[in-house]
Parts: C-alpha cells; structure tokens; sequence
C-alpha cells in the first residue's frame, strides 16, 4: 500500500529511497519523487503493485514536481500522467532519471506502436516501459581507480556481449554478460594484450527501433538510448544487473583496467515527432529537444531528433547522469556519441558552451576521461580539434590519412607524417597535448581491420537496406580475393594471406606507435571478421560477436609485442609535442627529409629516428626497398611487421613494410 509521507523535495531529481532513522516514520523507510517539467499544469505520481495502479498528486516548486512516498520500497514500478495543454495523461511516462526500467515497447506493427502515440487515447499504462525503484548501495571496499595518465593510456573499443559470446573458455552461463567481461580468462587476456582501458559499446537501457522490430532484427550497438542513468539488462548474468556492472567494474580496476562507457546524448529513442513518445517528448517536449520557431524537430544526429542539453533542465540531466555513473558506478570516462551535439547552444556549436563550462567547473567529471566523438550531421558538424582543451578527440583523419596510405595509392607522406606525429595541425593549439588526438584504424562503425585488408567494398545485404546503408569510403584493398575466407581452390590463397597479415601487421605499427592515445578494435588483434559488413549496428549474431574459434595467434602476439614496444618508447609516453630534439625525419638514404622527398609521392618511403634509440622504416610501396641507414649506430631490428635483409647499413625492406630497429647495446 502506497500513502503519501509529505510534499517531499525538489531535490535530487529521480527517485531516491531514504533508509535513516530521523527520516522514517512508523519504522519503514520512504521514497523522495522529482521530476521537472515546466510545461505540465499537473503530474500525476503513478506506482504499481501489480497490475494495480495508485495515482498520487504531486507538488510543484519552480517546475519541479515532488513527492514523499511511504511503500515504495526496492522493486517498485512507477512512472508519471502528465496534463497540460499539450500532454496526455492517458500515457504513462518514463522517468529520465530511471536507475532502472521493466519492459521494452513492441513497435513491431503499426497497430503496437499506436500505443505510444501523444494522439492516442487509449491508457498505455500495461504496456508503458516503467521505471523502477532500486537500492543503488554497493560494497567498494578494496576498490582504486587506476587513474592511467593519459600518456600511457591505450583504449580497448569492444561491445560487452559480443566479446565473450562465443569463447568457450567462459562458462556458458557467463558469456556475453557483464560477469562474463570480469572473468579472471578475460582479464588475464587483456593483461598479456597490454590494453589500459575497456570502452564498453552502450550500456545504458535502450530499444530496438520500430523499423528493425518491423524486419525482426535487433539493435546490436545500443546507440538508442531510452533511460541513460539505468543499465541495460540483457548483458546481465543475474537478476540485478546494477550490481553485475559495479562487480563487473571493480574487477576490471583490481586488474588495473580503466572502464569508459560510450554515452549517447544527442538523441532518445522517442525518435521524430509524430513517433512513439515514451519519457521526455511527453514530459517536457521544448525544453529537452532542439526545435525551430514552428516546433519541428531539428535533426542533427540522423535519428529524428536532437537533446537540447543547453537549456537548464538538459544540462543538469547531463551533468546529473555522468556523476552518478562515476560516484555510484566508479567509472573512469566517458566516450561522447556524436558529441558536436554537446556544444550546440544556439543551435549552433560554440566551444565555449555552457555545458562545457559545467564540465570544465565540475570537480568530479574533470578526473576521468572524457572523449568526443567530433562530428554530427547538422550544419557546422564537422568540429575536430575545436573541443575544449580537457577533451580527446576521435581522430577520423588519422584513420583515412593511414589507410589510404597503406591501403590506396596514396604517396602522401607530409600527411603520414602529420598523423603519426600527433596531428599537430589539429590539436596542437590551447595547451592542448598530444594525447587529445584519440587515433584509430577502425572501430564498431566501419570494417574490422581484418575486412579492411580482405574487401574492396561493403556487403551489408543482411541488414535489410539493400546494401545502401553504410559507408562508402572505405579506403580498404582486398589484396586480390574479394572475402574473408579464400577457398582452397584459389592458386594465390597463401600469397594473399600472407599479404594480409603484413598489412594488418603494418597498420597496426602504424595505429600503435603514432604520437597521441591509440584505440584498437576489440578482435582486430586475432583477425576477426564481420563478413565485409561495415555497418553492424543491427546484427546480434555471429557476424559481430567475436569468433574465438578462428584466433589467430601470430596476428595477437605480434599486436602485444607492439603495444608493449610503445610503452618503451619515450616520445610515446611523454605526451608532448615532437620537436628537433627527439625525432629526425630521413629519406631512404639516411639523409634529412628535404621538400622534394616530401613531395615524391613515388617513393612512399622514409625513416623516423626517435629519441637516438629507435630508428622506423616506412615502405608503403608495393615493391621492396632499400634503406640506408644513418651510419653513427649499429642498429638491430625489434619488431617487423615482414622480412627486411640487413648488409651493414644497408636494410631491403620488403614490400608494405613497417620496421622498428634500435641502437644495439644503447
């Protein structure tokens, strides 16, 4: 039975249970409601015991509506009727600040989706996902961040289900979980890889959208969030998914590995304006999206709509999401999806924000990691390197610069150069350091690293799009066979596959030993293959998660000696900018770089002397070369990604080749 206690308070927003002596009455604990909502003439507090429903007033302080509730107790559903000119309190509203939410809305039929409709006038509360009152405590005794510096940071992108889903070497009961990401197989796995940190693919509760429920596919990513404080279920091994994830967490850090969480804060679910409406539409339409002066929706992400995060109520939702995911959850950081959005204040972006002064002020979210990807699809989207200082950025230009390098005709060797010194030309500016420039040779959008060395172009047909989702611009080279899998029958299968581990082996050294923070693709280290689909976002199945069956050793042990070469290398671990005094740029010749090398395109060859210890061969023609060797060392060869023959100072790399040699007895 649910009775009212008292007017309850404004703050926090949410649902907070209140267990302390001096704040119970009769022996039982109560629940503190909030919500705001400034276009609402009243609220309705809706709480479920079973199919019964109780409906209690709630109280108004500036646009905030609150509530003190005896009966709510650990386990309680609830959710909010909204009035007012433009709601309809016949449909149950979500609580953005949900810790955690029962059900997921059948979109699947126009008839199911018209449920969810502001025009329908039928009551949706049986069907309505609906919050739930959870107990957020958690023992983190023994817990320590690992706080890696930046410098020394290499981040490990991977998707929590697909990861361990078919490794037979996690109990079945575990695989593709958040207990199966901590078991001690996986965490010893990351430590011989030498990774710092995991960036989990969405963890927060989202949907499937009403067009793949249509085609019965499934949103694998995540990238359609519904409750962005509240864990997303289906990863859980036990019925407490909150607890799962902090366990999940705090065996990560025991293994000194640092947790960021890709976070989605351009848009919601709730998708266009005549769509399903679930949460904030219903609650308070104009001031959590972005519209125009005849209340259409602006659409800067793709997805139907875009979060005003610049208005108040926007911005403390933000800023109240990421530090309860770091107070309570002990995340390290935060990965921001199509993050142009976060900076859009008029709608335009401007660098000065109010939302990144709040982040900048916030003394709790400017000790963890906080990453950008810089670009949306609105106008003015495209903003690489013009994030405030504290941000590393997603750098796309790193990743096109070196793939068409190695993988295209490119000879462009000032653009190489650029890209694996830091992107200076980027990042270099407002005390900025290298380690802003957050470089990547793939990640979950695009081709793994092992289809980009095996497909000249995308094969999404199983997605439902007629292969026209999806990037072109792959810059990728099949190396003579189009597919993953050469059969036997095809006389160049060894020479093919011979070559494509090179070119993994030199992208590799090329991702791993460049200036800034290296993002490696989880399965990109042993070859996985997503079938040359570059688009997965809707395949849960064995086209994303992870082939353990099909590991390639070689391609694993030679992408952990690199990492672990990187972390020896001074000007790697130094964050700072190259300058004459650590780094030498040579022709094949052994002598300095001039502008006509620059400018030979032909050559797609030079040398990159590091700290007077470590010398690189660069060969990205497809013909073998000869290097001459500067002649004050006696060098050795450390790690090559093919053969290379040595006569004095003279080294013939082979074709496509990336080589680290260092002084000998330095």
């Amino acid at each position: 039975m649910f009775t009212v206690y008292n007017q309850g308070k404004p703050f926090p927003l949410g649902a907070t249970q209140y267990h302390e002596a001096q704040e119970v009455k009769n022996g039982k604990s109560f629940t503190n409601f909030a919500l705001f909502s400034s276009a609402a003439t009243a609220v309705e507090l809706c709480l479920f015991d079973g199919q019964k429903e109780t409906r209690l007033p709630m109280v108004c302080t500036d646009n905030i509506w609150h509530l003190a509730v005896l009966g709510a107790e650990t386990g309680t559903e609830y959710g909010f009727r909204i009035h007012g000119e433009f709601a309809n309190p016949q449909k149950l509203m979500l609580d953005p600040y949900a810790k955690a939410v029962n059900g997921k809305p059948d979109l699947s039929t126009p008839e199911a989706k018209s449920w969810f409709l502001l025009n329908d006038h039928r009551d949706n509360a049986a069907l309505a996902p609906k919050a739930v009152v959870i107990d957020t405590q958690f023992d983190w005794t023994g817990d320590c961040a690992p706080n890696i510096p930046w410098a020394n940071s290499i981040i490990y992108e991977l998707h929590v289900k697909g990861f361990s889903k078919l490794n037979a070497n996690i109990p079945e009961a575990l695989r593709g979980t958040y207990a199966g990401l901590a078991h001690p197989t996986n965490l010893a796995y990351f430590k011989a890889l030498g990774i710092t940190a995991v960036e989990l693919l969405p963890i927060n509760f989202f949907i499937d959208e009403q067009h793949l429920q249509a085609k019965n596919l499934q949103n694998y990513w995540g990238y359609n969030p519904l409750a962005m404080f509240a864990v997303e279920p289906k990863y859980a091994a036990t019925d407490n998914p909150l607890t799962e994830f902090k366990q999940m967490v705090k065996a990560l850090h025991q293994a000194g590995i640092e947790v960021i969480l890709d976070v989605v804060f351009n848009h919601t679910a709730e998708s266009e304006k005549d769509f399903p409406t679930f949460s904030q539409r219903g609650i308070d339409d104009a001031h959590y999206y972005w519209q125009n002066a005849q209340g259409e929706y602006l659409n800067a992400t793709g997805c139907g709509n875009t979060l005003n995060l610049a208005t108040d109520a926007g911005c403390q939702w933000f800023i109240d999401c990421l530090r309860y995911w770091v107070e309570d959850c002990h995340v390290d950081g935060f990965r921001f999806d199509l993050a142009t959005v976060l900076g859009r204040a008029t709608p335009d972006f401007h660098a000065q924000a109010t939302l990144f002064e709040k982040l900048a002020s916030d003394p709790i979210l400017q000790k963890v990691k906080l990453i950008a990807e810089p670009w949306d699809i609105g106008y003015g989207g495209y903003q690489v390197g013009q994030f405030p200082a504290y941000f590393a950025e997603w750098n796309d230009r790193f990743r096109d610069d070196m793939n068409r390098f190695w993988l295209w005709q490119s000879g462009a060797l000032g653009a190489f150069a650029e890209r694996f010194s830091g992107s200076s030309d980027l990042f270099a500016k407002n005390d900025r350091l290298p380690h802003t420039s957050l470089n990547f040779i793939t990640a979950h959008d695009g081709f793994t690293l092992r289809d980009l060395v095996s497909y000249n172009t995308k094969h999404n047909e199983a997605n439902g799009e007629e292969n026209r989702d999806g990037r072109n611009e792959n810059y990728s080279y099949n190396h003579g066979f189009e597919g993953n899998e050469i059969p036997s029958s095809e006389p160049n299968k060894s020479t093919i596959e011979q070559n494509r581990f090179i070119t993994q082996a030199s992208l590799l050294m090329t991702l791993l030993l460049a200036n800034g923070t290296p993002m490696l693709l989880a399965g990109d280290e042993f070859g996985h293959s997503q079938q040359g689909n570059n688009n997965a976002y809707c395949q849960d199945n064995e086209i994303t998660w992870l082939n353990w069956a099909n590991f390639n050793q070689p391609l694993f042990n030679f992408t952990a000696q690199t990492i672990a070469l990187r972390k020896q290398i001074a000007s790697l671990t130094a964050d700072r900018w190259w300058h004459n005094g650590n780094v030498q740029w040579l022709n094949i010749h052994g002598q300095p770089m001039e502008i006509a090398n620059w400018q030979d395109s032909n050559t797609k060859a030079f040398q990159i002397l590091l700290d007077n210890r470590y010398l690189l061969l660069i060969n990205g023609k497809t013909v073998p070369q000869t290097f001459l060797l500067p002649n004050q060392f006696d060098w050795e060869v450390v790690l090559s990604s093919h053969d290379i023959t040595c006569s004095s100072h003279h080294f013939e790399t082979s074709d496509k080749t990336f080589c680290v040699l260092q002084v000998k007895d330095f």
